[in-house]
């Protein structure tokens, strides 16, 4: 197990390289002037040449480059001076000429636009993001099971059809477009019935409150989201669970006189569950990705919203920290989830 760990952490850290590489060429090849954005139109010469200069933008793209992968990685090399210990929160480990290898947290630099530190940007938006994945993800699995598994023991009837059928649309239906039908028939068109709003964000501000936790705020965000992961577990479960409720333990079972809720609850859920596990920790990473026009169509203040608002201002350190943090979660999730397999169903072997 701790072998299999290592090695997928390697994988992990390759990924990760790969990521940070493409990355940050992509973003060096995109139209725009990052200190024209940050400046305005009509700053002066030397304004400009002094914001790039302050960020680095006026050197080669390979020194960027390296400069950036010195700055994300927790273990590197920088000038031991004050500056760069406030700067960088490191721990110093040992010298190197005039220089000093240091352990730290990857320092994801600072926003063109508001020059806080992305890091701190992030803090404040993962959560929100992190609780509407959960929620979405929470919801579209025990709803899809339930109805995958109702579709699966009522095979060929009306229950089987109409559960296909709200799977199929599910599927077809993107989340931008789900998300504003939905926003316009439950946020305004049935709002008076619903209570719900077409846009806010999870918390709010009360005057003689201060900030408060608007839960119906999540409700319509989160139905947008988990409706595609809802449709496609719906068809991995039913399918699961027909292929097992095949078997011959499950006739067996049946001959021994078992009730039938044991039978389906107690024998084939968990034997089915391995393709549904699957979906759940791809959908789960996936939905932090997804969360971008959800979160901007619902006015929700996440991971999401934050980082298309930096996109559309040339604000690349915060885009970049922030498809770094979803990349950094797709790993983590893989490898909880291949450990988790092995847990869930003793003859997968980790090789």
């Amino acid at each position: 197990m701790i072998a299999y760990a290592f090695k997928k952490f390697l994988y992990g850290l390759a990924v990760m390289a790969g990521v940070i590489a493409v990355v940050f060429v992509l973003f060096n090849v995109l139209p725009g002037d990052p200190a024209r954005m940050t400046m305005g139109q009509r700053a002066d010469v030397q304004s400009l040449e002094a914001v790039r200069k302050e960020f680095g933008l006026d050197r080669s793209k390979p020194v960027q480059f390296m400069l950036y992968l010195n700055d994300i990685l927790p273990i590197s090399i920088h000038s031991n001076t004050a500056e760069n210990q406030e700067k960088y929160g490191y721990h110093p480990l040992f010298k190197v000429k005039e220089d000093v290898v240091v352990a730290k947290i990857p320092y994801l630099r600072r926003s063109y636009q508001s020059k806080r530190d992305v890091t701190s940007i992030l803090s404040e938006t993962v959560p929100n993001t992190f609780i509407l994945a959960l929620t979405a993800m929470f919801f579209a699995t025990v709803i899809g099971v339930f109805l995958g598994v109702l579709s699966a023991v009522n095979q060929g009837t009306w229950i089987d059809n109409a559960a296909n059928s709200f799977a199929i649309l599910g599927i077809s239906a993107p989340s931008f477009f789900a998300g504003i039908i939905i926003a316009w028939l439950f946020g305004f068109v049935l709002a008076d019935y619903t209570g719900l709003n077409m846009s806010g964000s999870l918390y709010s501000y009360d005057p003689f409150k201060g900030e408060i936790i608007t839960w119906k705020n999540l409700w319509l965000p989160m139905l947008t989201l988990g409706l595609r992961p809802l449709a496609i577990i719906v068809q991995l479960t039913r399918s699961a669970m027909l292929d097992v409720l095949a078997q011959d333990y499950i006739r067996t079972a049946k001959a021994k006189g078992l009730s039938r809720n044991a039978i389906i609850y107690k024998h084939a859920l968990k034997n089915a569950l391995n393709p549904v596990i699957t979906a759940i920790s791809g959908w789960f990473a996936s939905l932090l990705a997804g969360s971008f026009f959800v979160e901007y169509i619902f006015g929700y203040n996440g991971l999401g919203r934050t980082t298309v608002t930096a996109l559309e201002m040339s604000d690349f350190p915060v885009v970049m920290g922030a498809i770094l943090f979803i990349a950094f979660v797709f790993v983590v999730v893989n490898i909880l989830v291949d450990l988790l397999y092995a847990w869930v169903d003793p003859r997968i072997k980790l090789a």
